[in-house]
């Protein structure tokens, strides 16, 4: 459900559901993540998934999330994701 362009943490997922915490989002999201956008849950600080950053960053790109561009001491110069911009409330418009 989370938006094109728009990403929740871990954290925020469990929250959402009202269920578990951001470790059992993780491990759910290893197990059967694979059909959904994964590469919408992240995580808080805005790091990429290591392993996964090249794919993700495609879709981010695609989808048009807010990214930060990489520091200069940064050894991989991959961007980060713009927390504060690209970070979704769970919120549906017209929902109350």
């Amino acid at each position: 459900m989370i938006p094109r362009g728009r990403v929740m943490t871990y954290g925020d997922v469990a929250e959402w559901l009202e269920e578990g915490g951001p470790r059992q989002v993780g491990r759910a999201m290893a197990l059967y993540g694979g059909p959904v956008p994964w590469w919408r849950v992240v995580r808080s600080d805005g790091v990429l998934l290591p392993g996964h950053e090249l794919r993700a960053l495609a879709c981010y790109r695609e989808e048009g999330t807010p990214l930060r561009d990489a520091s200069r001491s940064s050894d991989d110069h991959i961007p980060r994701l713009d927390m504060r911009r690209a970070r979704w409330d769970g919120k549906v418009p017209g929902d109350d």
